[in-house]
């Protein structure tokens, strides 16, 4: 541990025992430290370049069944001994919360923690994310059928966490993330046609070429150039990877122990019954190497693991924090999420759906008549009944073969159902904090012309 995190911690420390020592019966403290830059380029030349610089202390304490929370970025004594006193006055001053505390002692992280490569400490200036930048977008212009390009960007960001609990934990980690995005523009007037890639990793030697994504946003927004309208009806749809990530969102939502204990989930009575096909799978995994979302532990200190959320179809668990996990009589899970200026959430962390067997074009070779989905417009989705309704674009499907591109059609279902019907390809790739491969849906809604 390096003496700048040994420092935040021995902070933390004394700003808890402060706490205790004014009447306080539980509290922690959580410092979060982070420094970014990034670059925008357009038209060949440097559009913006920005930095930001934060050091966040929070402070939550509870006093009986009442808890507050205070966060500041000023760590002289004087401040932080006036935030101990503010935050003990707001939690003798707010009603009771039955549900609120620490996490239980026994399901902390008391081992050592896992190595997973998460920080690189790689200085990148802002000429080399320029470069990056302008690589991306030159490489995207050069594309034949592109027009322009809306501009690219790069950028590198680094941070720390540091929690510290009243009832004996203490825990630090650092992270760093690099990345570089470009869209592109084809044709004219109104048939200009958009796409994007980008590419984000832990490790800067990690990072996609910019060429590479920069040709890959430009040969996107062509072959979307002309599209045809979808005839309405009922159709087999074949989400691409990067709109079958959003469906993996819309069931982490319904499995947050805040939506099942309000019982505003689609999915709150389904514990333990199938709620997916068969074949389906779905794995988060906090502890992944380099993975975009990994960590060390949870909001709360709680010692975190890879879990299947979903297995076999069988829906295995809630996911929860402490006071979630007390309202439901469970136990937490290690999906506390944590923030400087309000009580733990729920989170998840390197989430994905496990590959199936087939290939995207075995998925969708008896496909007589349907849709490849590469957008997804809009948020048409009720969280309480799973009714699900957005404005999507992509290609047509004839024959098993990927054909013409088709836009302004909206597609509907429920998730329950599309849960059920949805069949996952073998092309699984980790791109985003949330991934699914290739899935097909079948007895979906299209409405077209």
């Amino acid at each position: 541990m390096s003496k700048s995190s040994d420092s935040t911690l021995n902070l933390l420390d004394d700003l808890v025992k402060a706490a205790l020592k004014g009447g306080a019966d539980a509290a922690d403290a959580v410092a979060v430290d982070a420094r970014s830059k990034g670059v925008s380029w357009r038209e060949g030349q440097m559009e913006d370049v920005e930095g930001s610089e934060g050091e966040d202390i929070g402070l939550r304490v509870m006093i009986g069944k009442q808890q507050a929370m205070v966060s500041t970025s000023n760590r002289s004594a004087d401040n932080l001994k006036e935030v101990v006193e503010r935050t003990l006055a707001m939690a003798r001053a707010v009603p009771e919360d039955q549900y609120c505390g620490l996490a239980p002692e026994d399901k902390l992280h008391t081992g050592p923690f896992a190595e997973l490569d998460l920080y690189d400490d790689t200085e990148v200036s802002a000429e080399q994310l320029a470069e990056i930048a302008r690589e991306a977008e030159e490489a995207t212009r050069a594309v034949e059928g592109v027009t322009t390009s809306p501009g690219a960007g790069a950028s590198a960001s680094s941070w720390a966490i540091d929690l510290v609990t009243s009832h004996g934990f203490a825990g630090h980690y650092k992270g760093s993330s690099f990345s570089s995005s470009v869209s592109a523009v084809a044709g004219e007037g109104t048939g200009m046609e958009r796409d994007y890639d980008f590419t984000s990793t832990r490790h800067f030697s990690d990072l996609e070429s910019a060429a590479a994504i920069g040709t890959k946003a430009g040969e996107l927004a062509v072959k979307r150039l002309n599209p045809s309208k979808a005839e309405s009806g009922q159709k087999p749809l074949i989400f691409s990877p990067r709109v079958a990530n959003s469906l993996l969102g819309h069931f982490a939502g319904a499995i947050s122990g805040g939506a099942v204990a309000r019982g505003t989930s689609f999915l709150k009575d389904r514990l333990g019954e199938a709620v997916f096909a068969d074949g389906v799978t779905i794995v988060d995994n906090p502890l992944m190497k380099r993975g975009l979302s990994s960590k060390l532990f949870d909001g709360e200190g709680v010692r975190v693991q890879k879990a299947n959320l979903v297995e076999g179809g069988m829906l295995k668990t809630w996911t929860l924090n402490s006071a979630t996990a007390r309202q439901l009589e469970m136990e937490v899970t290690g999906h506390a999420s944590r923030g400087t200026s309000s009580a733990p959430g729920i989170g998840t962390t390197n989430l994905y759906m496990e590959a199936g067997t087939l290939s995207p074009d075995e998925l969708m070779a008896d496909i007589a008549d349907g849709i490849y989905i590469t957008e997804l417009i809009g948020m048409g989705v009720n969280g309480v009944t799973g009714d699900y309704s957005r404005g999507a674009s992509g290609f047509m499907i004839k024959n098993g073969e990927i054909t013409e591109s088709v836009s302004e059609f909206t597609i509907a279902g429920n998730l329950k159902d599309m849960f059920m019907a949805l069949v996952p390809a073998s092309d699984l790739e980790f791109k985003y904090g949330a991934n699914a491969p290739t899935v097909r849906i079948d007895g979906m809604m299209v409405a077209g012309t």
